[in-house]
């Protein structure tokens, strides 16, 4: 047993040493280790993009044959649903793709516009009802419930407005984050927010399936679709971001000599400038000039060093700054899960204060005495609405903390993979990739700088009127945006601008607001 265990440390020795030595000189060579295929292989942007775009089609057309269930069925055998009239409003199957109902919506509504129809006056009103079918059958969310309750009681916008919320619309107004999304791509929160609505709808659409079966309700219920496709989502978005950022530094890799780059210098300069004039801009360039900063250093040190000892120091400085980001990702969730349980009882406090008032004083014969007194109960009512409203909007700063300790952490991933992606691409000689690293590099320098030189490494969403008129202007953007509206990112910015200087000319004039002035400003925006 001793000689074998010897002749077996020794053969793992020797193998573990041919290995280092394999793995050295692919890596120099700027191959990739395969967990799957156990090999070292040459990566491909341009394939993985490919392979991308296959499998979004695969995992699609799966989702489609396991939802509907009804794919490539005549009308007869349509799926069945509480109310088709807005299906018969547009003229398709309640089997309908997303396409043909955007085919049928720009058909009709050709044909009825009022434009068209001079001296019709039921044009308007036909136009009207075939823009709300659309709106509701266009979006998965709202088609879903539609499928299964029918048409809502009322069509206020407050009946309607959970259906109608987008979040990559919602959260991109939110942040601020248009400018930046060609490097970072759609955020983790949003993706995540809007593939749980999108499952739970589909959860309670296929509840109601008949034909469901045992197998297709515990995939549903296991949620293996919606894992495959943020996997798929996520691979995505980095294949995205090293596309972008390849497009981005093509003059500094075409350039002639020192005033190209000089030109590519200044032409980053002045993006970070335009980025970092917008709401949580500093904040976007600190998070993405670091990481894209560290991850050229590491690639350059591995490639440039002796013993990669450039690497080496690059990637103990990003591990160190990935551990503070998870001390304030942990210290931030914390902070909200204790904000909004101490809002919460004090919110059942005061309930509980209030029941015991209109006990008393139903007691004493106080309230509804001959039919008076009603005005008083509804009073209190709204007395505790307004103070539940009051103590949210306080939980609202750490809840916005943990979302940005979030998206710190998300964007930093992420550039991680895009990098590598860009960095081992084989498509290109590796005097090529480390010009890449240069280029990325650099971005990442005067990133960081402008954005540290802003404030951005100490960032902070304590101004709760600046919250407050973000989520405005992001809830009106994303009921628009369902209602076929167009809304640019400078509207939205100008929009937050007004928000925020009426409710500090309010504060101002009146030290708060009162009905009037809320409806002046409902109006306004």
């Amino acid at each position: 047993m001793p000689v074998t265990g010897i002749c077996v440390g020794a053969y793992q020795v020797g193998r573990g040493v041919a290995n280092s030595v394999e793995a050295v000189n692919a890596s120099k060579a700027g191959m990739q280790w395969d967990q799957e295929k156990r090999e070292w292989i040459f990566y491909y942007l341009n394939k993985d993009k490919e392979e991308v775009e296959q499998l979004e089609a695969a995992l699609k057309a799966e989702k489609d044959g396991n939802t509907s269930g009804d794919a490539g069925k005549t009308d007869l055998n349509e799926k069945k649903v509480k109310d088709r009239e807005f299906y018969d409003l547009l003229g398709v199957s309640t089997n309908a793709s997303a396409g043909d109902i955007k085919k049928a919506y720009y058909k009709k509504a050709r044909s009825c516009h009022p434009d068209k129809c001079p001296g019709d006056e039921e044009a308007a009103g036909r136009f009207q009802d075939l823009g709300h079918a659309y709106q509701i059958l266009s979006n998965e969310q709202t088609r879903a419930n539609y499928d299964k309750n029918g048409k809502p009681e009322t069509n206020s916008a407050d009946a309607n407005l959970a259906n109608e919320i987008d979040p990559l619309v919602f959260f991109a107004v939110m942040f601020g984050s248009h400018l930046v999304e060609p490097y970072v791509g759609e955020l983790w929160l949003a993706t995540t927010a809007d593939t749980m609505m999108k499952d739970m709808m589909e959860q309670q659409q296929a509840m109601d399936m008949e034909s469901m079966t045992e197998e297709d309700a515990a995939r549903i219920l296991a949620g293996k679709t919606s894992n495959d496709e943020m996997i798929l989502k996520q691979r995505k978005r980095e294949v995205k971001c090293a596309l972008n950022l390849r497009e981005k530094i093509v003059p500094y890799i075409e350039a002639k000599g020192e005033d190209d780059i000089e030109k590519f210098k200044a032409s980053v300069v002045s993006e970070a400038a335009k980025i970092a004039d917008t709401s949580f801009g500093a904040t976007f360039l600190v998070t993405i000039g670091f990481a894209l900063q560290v991850e050229g250093e590491e690639f350059l040190g591995f490639q440039n060093t002796v013993g990669g000892v450039g690497g080496h120091a690059a990637r103990w400085k990003k591990t160190r700054k990935n551990t503070q980001n998870n001390w304030k990702l942990m210290g931030a969730g914390i902070n909200a899960a204790t904000t909004g349980r101490k809002a919460m009882k004090e919110v059942e406090a005061a309930q509980k204060a209030l029941e015991e008032k209109r006990a008393t004083e139903a007691i004493e014969g106080s309230t509804d005495k001959d039919g008076e007194g009603g005005g008083e109960g509804s009073a209190m009512d709204e007395e505790q609405a307004k103070m539940a409203a009051q103590k949210l909007e306080e939980t609202i700063p750490a809840l916005l903390e943990l979302a940005w300790a979030i998206n710190i952490r998300d964007i930093s991933r992420t550039l991680k993979h895009a990098c590598k992606k860009l960095f081992t691409d084989a498509d290109v000689p590796m005097a090529v990739r480390v010009q890449r690293a240069e280029a990325i590099q650099l971005i990442g320098e005067e990133f960081y700088c402008i954005g540290k030189s802003r404030g951005g490494e100490k960032y902070s969403v304590k101004d709760s009127a600046d919250i407050k008129a973000r989520a405005e202007v992001a809830v009106m953007t994303t009921m628009a945006k369902a209602q076929g509206q167009e809304v640019n990112e400078d509207d939205a910015e100008e929009m937050i601008s007004q928000a925020k200087k009426m409710r500090a000319d309010m504060e101002a004039g009146g030290g708060g607001t009162t009905p009037e002035s809320d409806d002046a400003e409902k109006e306004s925006s």
